[in-house]
């Protein structure tokens, strides 16, 4: 089964996001990406606007992509989790991150980390998250990055799981042995030809971890436009924006939902409207599903 899913910029247009939330919902898709960058100027909360587009929703699952761990630690983190899987009845996943961009980390006051450092920070940080969604009893740790002396409140409305924005092949390890699932980044920071072998790394890590690979969710992240007209959509190689048709856009999901593990794929109109919104759920998704059948 493969789902689908489309992205959300928190910027101050806060009417424009509704509506397009709205849409995504009455065409069916299945999550909604909201990105999660709290240093840049235009950007509201991603978890404060998912709070608000929850409560305007019944059906539609929602994870920040991807939440900095290093901005919010394991034990805010956990409970501003669980309150809104608890108020949405079960419909938060989070996106997780080691913090991708250190400038902007330290730039808003958190914590000045090496790569190598950001990751065991992650590692350490997702399972705590885990201890404090599956247990009343209290959580005490004192590790490197993080320590703990908590007792747990109420418990999530669903197994929340733990997509992680991995980048590079020890960050791919990490997820392959940990993580619900892979948020592949857009190809600005991840390009297409590396896909496969980012795969490949998660895969492995996960055999050698005794875990079946396919317990690792793949999620797809394109950036683009669905024109009227067939373009240039060689996603073979580079980043370049996808631009084309509702069938090549089917072809590309199709494709790599046959030569790839991904199962899921979140479209990041490259201008936000209601009409890109629509042709994705009314002709792209369809068509898509029409391949895979």
């Amino acid at each position: 089964m493969v789902e689908f899913g489309v992205q959300v910029t928190p910027t101050e247009q806060v009417g424009l996001h509704r509506e397009l939330v709205a849409a995504a919902d009455e065409g069916g898709v299945d999550l909604i990406a909201v990105q999660d960058h709290p240093y840049a100027p235009s950007h509201l909360d991603a978890l404060t606007v998912i709070g608000d587009l929850l409560a305007r929703t019944e059906r539609l699952r929602f994870f920040p992509d991807v939440a900095p761990l290093p901005l919010r630690p394991p034990g805010l983190l956990a409970q501003s989790a669980v309150a809104l899987d608890v108020l949405s009845g079960g419909r938060f996943e989070l996106g997780l991150g080691a913090g991708g961009i250190p400038r902007g980390i330290t730039g808003i006051g958190g914590p000045e980390r090496t790569p190598g450092e950001a990751l065991e920070a992650l590692e350490e940080g997702i399972g705590l998250l885990r201890r404090l969604w599956t247990g009343s009893d209290r959580v005490v740790a004192d590790g490197k990055y993080y320590s703990l002396n908590l007792r747990p409140g109420p418990l999530p409305a669903h197994d929340i799981q733990i997509w992680v924005g991995s980048v590079g092949p020890r960050s791919m390890r990490l997820t392959g042995r940990l993580a619900d699932g892979w948020a592949a980044p857009i190809p600005h920071y991840l390009p297409y030809d590396a896909w496969a072998g980012a795969n490949a790394i998660i895969d492995e890590a996960a055999k050698a971890a005794g875990r079946d690979p396919s317990d690792v969710l793949r999620i797809a992240q394109v950036v683009g436009t669905i024109t009227d007209v067939p373009g240039d959509t060689d996603t073979t190689r580079g980043d370049a924006p996808l631009r084309g048709t509702p069938d090549q856009w089917a072809e590309f999901f199709a494709r790599l939902a046959t030569e790839q593990p991904f199962r899921t794929f979140v479209f990041w109109p490259e201008e936000h409207n209601l009409t890109q919104i629509t042709r994705f759920t009314a002709d792209v998704v369809p068509a898509t599903k029409a391949l895979l059948s």
